[in-house]
């Protein structure tokens, strides 16, 4: 054997042999074990609402071989529904699965992170966050509560509520107490609505006993589940200010910046198939619960288009309120707004004239 060869090889040898030592301690390092809890903001008993942190955290724990583990504790488990994004900030749990738009009256700007009335569908609430700088923007802006969060579940397009009375014209809205989520209440309240926070388990007690005239909550999976229809009658549509309501999966943001790139696509990965999940299993099973209410009672009826006008009015005077004095804010809502104007010109065109001749042909009792 050449003298030169063989010192060539040997050292290439000693090298492999070297970095073959040396590569289990660096993947080690790169793949640790990790054991984290994530609070919901709801219970175990609404599956699809609570499914999504479940889901996420399984995919995160397949995808990582079962080294990144996240633990899923139900609202009140830990902290109370209300108190999620609180507890992830301050590091009591690293991670939670909620609604951005609970922990508006910290700052306005959480509500555009879910839905604000009047504002973008779920399809588009999809484009804007992956592809219209959504998700970076919320991020900015969920920074300065040490926190770090991606798109989990959506619902759709929810339903107006239920009512123990009919709401025929603006008038009837004066002096209702609803229990209405957030900073919808702030723009019904300019139409004489007198918003009530309750939590889920609350709702039909307070309905039964006339402490509320009216609930909303998502649509009609969930409602079913909670029993409005056996105290408010009255099932009311669209859900004007949850056109498309995106839940989060927030991250405590200095255990996030700590993890490897390949935990951090993880949950990136992990989010947006639960993110999917939550939306196609909402989808599946409203159809066949919108019937069941039905047939136990529920009687539909469509806002008015003068309710509908008058409560448009009103969100946009809210909008101008909080552009000219949050410039949080006024960053994010202009972001929705720019993409919203071109997102229905497009959807009136093939969507809106494709689903319009489908339901014609539905209500004919073609399909």
């Amino acid at each position: 054997m050449d003298r030169r060869s063989f010192i060539r090889k040997g050292a290439l040898g000693g090298m492999a042999a070297a970095g073959a030592s040396l590569a289990a301690p660096a993947i080690a390092q790169e793949t640790p074990e990790l054991n984290w809890r994530l609070t919901s903001s709801f219970p175990k008993s609404l599956d699809t609402i609570y499914g999504g942190g479940a889901t996420m955290a399984k995919y995160v724990e397949q995808i990582t071989d079962g080294k990144f583990k996240i633990q899923v504790f139900a609202a009140g488990e830990i902290v109370g529904g209300l108190q999620a994004v609180d507890a992830v900030s301050n590091g009591t749990v690293e991670a939670c699965h909620t609604c951005s738009y609970y922990f508006w009256g910290k700052d306005p700007t959480f509500a555009l992170g879910t839905a604000v009335p009047f504002n973008l569908n779920a399809r588009q609430q999809n484009a804007w966050m992956y592809y219209g700088g959504g998700i970076d923007l919320m991020n900015e802006f969920y920074a300065n509560y040490n926190t770090v969060a991606f798109p989990t579940g959506n619902t759709g397009a929810q339903m107006g509520g239920w009512f123990r009375k009919e709401i025929n014209s603006v008038e009837d809205l004066n002096g209702l107490k609803m229990r209405l989520g957030g900073f919808a209440g702030k723009v019904m309240e300019k139409l004489g609505v007198v918003p009530q926070q309750i939590a889920g388990g609350d709702i039909y007690a307070a309905l039964e006993k006339g402490t509320i005239d009216a609930t909303e909550w998502v649509g009609p999976y969930d409602d079913e589940k909670l029993g409005f229809v056996k105290v408010a009658p009255y099932y009311y549509y669209p859900g004007w200010w949850e056109g498309g309501a995106v839940l989060h999966s927030f991250f405590n943001k200095e255990k996030y910046d700590a993890l490897p790139e390949s935990y951090k696509d993880a949950i990136k990965v992990a989010c947006q198939a639960a993110n999917a999940d939550v939306l196609a299993s909402y989808d599946h099973k409203n159809p066949a619960a919108l019937k069941s209410l039905i047939g136990q009672g529920a009687q539909l009826r469509p806002f008015s288009a003068e309710v509908l006008n008058a409560c448009f009015k009103a969100a946009q005077d809210v909008y101008t309120e909080l552009n000219g004095s949050n410039e949080n804010f006024k960053k994010v809502y202009e972001s929705q707004a720019a993409f919203k104007k071109d997102a229905y010109l497009w959807a009136q065109l093939a969507e809106y004239n494709y689903d319009t001749f489908m339901m014609i042909k539905q209500r004919e009792g073609a399909l």
